[in-house]
């Protein structure tokens, strides 16, 4: 069974700087995106960046210039960069992995984590 271990949240004020970290644990194959969704308290769960297979990468508008994602398919990790932190920053954030696994065939593997909080507060 493929699990996602996040870490690197907590509190920071305004203006500083947080990095995620996302490991998955167990047998998924072929990588092609990692992603990293956020929800705030009361709001539906949002897509902030995507890095693919190529390195290509995409982010949500509100976080562009200052969040960077990053991802070591080989090594099964996806990192998020955060800087200049904001209050509307704040929430619980996901990491997500999409690939492949083999039980008997291939088929798609999508895994989520439990989510990381993110506090920004003076």
């Amino acid at each position: 069974q493929v699990q996602l271990a996040e870490s690197g949240g907590g509190s920071v004020q305004p203006g500083g700087s947080l990095r995620l970290s996302c490991v998955a644990s167990g047998s998924i194959y072929n990588i092609g995106s990692m992603r990293w969704y956020r929800q705030a308290h009361g709001k539906e769960r949002e897509l902030v960046a995507v890095v693919v297979s190529t390195g290509a990468t995409n982010y949500a508008d509100s976080v562009k210039g200052r969040f960077t994602i990053s991802g070591d398919a080989a090594k099964k990790t996806v990192y998020l960069q955060m800087n200049n932190l904001k209050p509307e920053d704040t929430a619980v954030y996901y990491c997500n992995i999409a690939g492949s696994e083999f039980d008997h065939a291939w088929r798609f593997l999508e895994v989520w984590g439990h989510g990381t909080l993110v506090t920004v507060s003076s």
